[in-house]
């Protein structure tokens, strides 16, 4: 028996404003459902403040904010990735996280050269699966100021 072993990437998709986003699922800890967010004062715009999840104080930001998309009100869909990067837990706002897909890497195009959005800045390239368009979340670069003490308001 023969197994054929083709490099993929596991991504969790979730939608922001109408758009298909991934994020790896090596770095997701959990999708949980929006609850109380504590706001913190003097924190930039898109921090929503922080939640107490599983007794673990986890900071939440909203990616359309984040992204400089209109706010729209949370619903029943809405949801709340929580991701780890560099031992920091961290929970992203999006309208929707309901798929885990496998993307062969040749199916990911490097990313596209987009003069004039904020988005390109944090975008690690673009996954073409079937009639699906995918955009591909470089978390360091969304989670960046965050590791710097002026996202939550210190001097």
């Amino acid at each position: 028996m023969t197994q054929t072993v083709t490099a993929e990437s596991k991504v969790i998709v979730f939608q922001l404003n109408g758009k298909e986003y991934a994020i790896p699922v090596s770095q997701v800890r959990s999708i949980e459902k929006v609850q109380h967010i504590t706001r913190v004062p003097r924190t930039v715009n898109f921090v929503k403040g922080v939640i107490n999840l599983r007794g673990l104080v986890t900071p939440i930001i909203d990616l359309r904010s984040r992204f400089d998309m209109e706010e729209a009100p949370y619903s029943e869909s809405t949801r709340i990735i929580i991701v780890s990067l560099t031992d920091m837990d961290v929970g992203l706002i999006v309208d929707a996280a309901n798929d885990v897909i496998d993307i062969p890497l040749s199916n990911i195009e490097p990313q596209p050269e987009v003069v004039g959005t904020i988005e390109a800045d944090f975008i690690n390239g673009v996954a073409k699966i079937e009639k699906r368009l995918l955009i591909l979340i470089n978390l360091e670069k969304v989670l960046h100021p965050l590791e710097q003490s002026n996202a939550w308001g210190d001097e």
